[in-house]
């Protein structure tokens, strides 16, 4: 029975403040819960500062957290120009991302602790690459003060926050407009910091207890056969067929192609905020495509 049951009680992408999210942690668990989110993942860049707030606030709202966070890392294979064609996609990707979850009850405080010491790099760099994007507007005849970018942020610092500062100070009138003349990739106050491989980071979440899934594929430009075949050589664990960028031939065939080469599915929103036009929850998956430690 369950191998036909569909389920949108699941939200496996979602941001607070902590990294690029409009809202708090305790407001985005509030906002899933309404929207008949049952299983919840706050899946912030690059950090799991709001982890513990996440799981009281999942608590009080009545809903299950899973700890997750979506790991920036190199991308794995090259860009194919005819695929970014097909899918309306025009600016080539300088990284992919990886969801990381946490969902076992046997995850414990050593391995979430060495996951941490992992991770601590990856957000710490994001900081002084901010130091370099903003010496670098100022230099271009911008006016930026660091320390308002990085209040902006209550956890890790990234190019959304300021991309709003900008917006604040009256150089554009919107995040869009921000990234396709400055911050964007290629753009001039586009700063590439170091990453981990899709290899690499794959086999620190495993070491941790955790299992993994390519986030948003679509973004990549590479065709949905070849790019499973990799991910399941990189050992990862799950693809994200479900995503609100994802027009339904493309979720179907992405689909098809996982389930071919036995992988896992999961689904999110990758919830920003309200005032960006998106809504929470209404991601629907096969109850069957869930990885083993997700199934009901």
């Amino acid at each position: 029975m369950v191998e036909t049951m569909w389920s949108d009680a699941f939200d496996l992408h979602s941001h607070s403040t902590n990294s690029d999210g409009e809202h708090s942690v305790d407001t985005v668990a509030k906002l899933m819960a309404a929207a008949g989110v049952k299983h919840w993942a706050l899946t912030d860049h690059d950090t799991i500062a709001g982890w513990d707030q996440a799981k009281k606030a999942a608590l009080e709202a009545g809903i299950d957290f899973i700890p997750g966070v979506e790991i920036t890392c190199e991308p794995g294979l090259p860009i194919v120009e005819e695929e970014m064609t097909l899918w309306g996609r025009d600016r080539a990707p300088t990284s992919w991302h990886l969801l990381a979850y946490f969902p076992s009850a046997n995850f414990s405080p050593q391995q979430r602790a060495d996951f941490a010491n992992w991770l601590a790099p990856l957000g710490e760099s994001r900081g002084p690459r901010m130091q370099q994007m903003v010496a670098l507007a100022n230099q271009h005849g911008l006016n930026i003060d660091i320390k308002a970018v990085l209040a902006r942020a209550d956890g890790s610092v990234g190019r959304p926050h300021l991309a709003d500062e900008m917006i604040a100070q009256g150089y554009a009138t919107d995040r869009q407009e921000v990234f396709d003349q400055w911050l964007g990739d290629g753009r001039p106050l586009a700063i590439v910091r170091k990453k981990p491989s899709i290899e690499e980071a794959t086999a620190a979440v495993h070491a941790s207890g955790g299992f993994v899934s390519l986030a948003h594929p679509i973004y990549y430009g590479v065709p949905v056969e070849p790019l499973v075949t990799y991910c399941k050589s990189a050992g990862v664990d799950a693809i994200e067929c479900f995503h609100r960028s994802h027009p339904d031939p493309y979720r179907h065939a992405l689909l098809m192609a996982v389930r071919n080469g036995g992988m896992s599915s999961t689904c999110g929103s990758d919830f920003h905020g309200q005032s960006y036009q998106q809504s929470p929850g209404n991601m629907p998956l096969p109850l069957a495509d869930l990885p083993p430690s997700l199934s009901l």
